[in-house]
């Protein structure tokens, strides 16, 4: 990395710690941490892989010239034969993650950007114990799948289900075209019991003094279990297969192409302005070449304003300010999920993204 990019007062080394992260670190080198990549992988013999930085190890600032970069000289970590015996070993002593990893992984499984038709095609929540409106972690419920196709429990039927409530059109603000469905993650349920029918007797008629009984044949739907809750579960609630659990490791990096994005939505009930490690959805997605890992720059959309200065009061718009940067981690086809790293004024809907050079 050029001189120019590093912190102003960037250390001559760091010892890692448990607990740090690998945007943390590069935080203390260079002004713009996302640039990590760059100052890592000139020194490939000792730092091949930047994720693999462990606690323990110490980091040092090397110069040459106008340039510099990143070295592992003097903290190498060595093979060691071990024996087998009873060992105690502190938390947090694996590889470094990028962000902290509380901040991304629940997003992992929540939200989830669908079309219309695969929600509403999905099995649904219709009643619950003793007749309970809402339901919460411990509780049993009933579901169904979509008409002619019962919610069974069969031999390669997925057993653990993600409950969502109902999908939000997410509009792109330059043209109000419908993106996707945000659907809002509610918990987690394990499908106990499959969908079925019983024949059931029904009411008794008379006919020519003589009692009838009939025989009519009902479904019975599945039976689930609820697992863990987030807001409690109503009867309507869609369910989705679990998928595999995500580790990601993400390498910060701008686009190659030329990014003109905006802001769709703010994730979370009631929330209309962004903060600091909070998550937003954007007009731009996996057809558009945004990949995770992109590093985007938030972009504060400029008021409109009248000159007062003039007798004419002129309306003018003030100019589009930087107003942080985010990191994409979540795609989807037409939008992806970005979580603001670094802010200087809470990030609106509607304002832009744009490469962050």
């Amino acid at each position: 990395m050029p001189l120019t990019e590093l912190a102003p007062n960037a250390p001559e080394q760091y010892s890692v710690r448990a607990g740090d992260t690998l945007w943390g670190i590069s935080g203390k080198f260079l002004r713009a941490p996302w640039q990590w990549p760059q100052l890592w992988a000139m020194n490939k013999q000792q730092i091949s892989n930047p994720h693999l930085i462990y606690p323990g190890q110490v980091l040092y600032l090397e110069r040459r010239g106008d340039r510099a970069w990143l070295s592992a000289r003097g903290g190498q970590m060595q093979t060691v034969r071990l024996t087998p015996q009873t060992r105690i070993e502190q938390l947090g002593n694996g590889p470094l993650p990028t962000l902290p990893p509380h901040l991304i992984e629940p997003f992992l499984a929540e939200p989830l950007v669908v079309d219309d038709d695969t929600f509403q095609h999905a099995p649904r929540i219709v009643a619950t114990t003793d007749d309970r409106v809402l339901i919460g972690k411990g509780d049993r419920a009933y579901a169904r799948g979509p008409a002619g196709q019962p919610f069974l429990l069969e031999e390669g039927v997925p057993r653990k289900y993600r409950v969502f409530r109902e999908a939000v059109a997410l509009k792109d603000p330059a043209t109000n075209q419908v993106l996707g469905f945000e659907a809002q993650y509610v918990g987690h349920v394990f499908l106990e019991r499959g969908e079925t029918v019983e024949t059931v007797p029904s009411e008794s008629s008379t006919f020519l003094n003589v009692e009838r009984k009939t025989l009519r044949t009902l479904a019975v739907p599945a039976t689930v279990d609820v697992d863990t809750a987030k807001e409690e579960i109503k009867p309507g609630d869609r369910l989705l297969p679990e998928p595999e659990r995500e580790y990601a490791n993400y390498v910060p990096r701008a686009p190659e192409l030329e990014v003109n994005a905006q802001v769709v939505s703010v994730y979370g009930n009631a929330v209309r302005s962004v903060g600091q490690n909070q998550i937003v959805s954007i007009n731009k997605g996996r057809d558009d070449g945004i990949e995770p890992g992109h590093v985007l720059a938030l972009m504060s959309t400029g008021a409109q304003i009248v000159d007062k200065t003039t007798p004419g009061k002129q309306l003018l718009k003030l100019p589009n300010e930087r107003n942080g940067v985010g990191m994409v981690f979540r795609v989807f086809d037409r939008v992806s999920y970005l979580l603001v790293t670094e802010i200087l004024r809470p990030v609106q809907v509607g304002d832009r993204l744009t490469n962050p050079n």
